[in-house]
């Protein structure tokens, strides 16, 4: 198993863990423990991991190596989306030393989606 990992900073990692959580529940299987303050989401190529800690959301994502970009990118676009007003930006590091994904929302700023 591949694994990415991003640590993103915001005053509010419980808010957007849960709201993380809610949002991809509709389509897949996701929990969320609020008194843990730790979630996770299962996808058909991986899971996701999430966990607020003081000023930060941690997220980590593991699957095969190939479905690595896409889980980065299904979880850090809905969470970036959530948290447009307080700029999030999510950076990815994968544990094979390869870069991964950087996402903000600039989609946002140009007027796209």
């Amino acid at each position: 198993m591949a694994r990415s990992e991003a640590r993103v900073r915001t005053d509010r990692p419980a808010r957007y863990g849960k709201q993380l959580a809610a949002h991809m529940g509709r389509k897949i299987r996701a929990d969320w423990s609020e008194e843990a303050g730790r979630g996770e989401l299962a996808f058909r190529g991986g899971t996701a991991t999430l966990v607020a800690e003081p000023g930060a959301l941690l997220l980590a994502v593991e699957g095969a190596a190939e479905e690595l970009p896409g889980l980065e990118d299904v979880v850090g676009r809905h969470l970036v989306r959530f948290g447009s007003r307080d700029e999030l930006v999510v950076e990815w590091h994968r544990d094979n030393g390869e870069p991964g994904l950087v996402q903000r929302n600039e989609e946002e700023a140009a007027g796209g989606q």
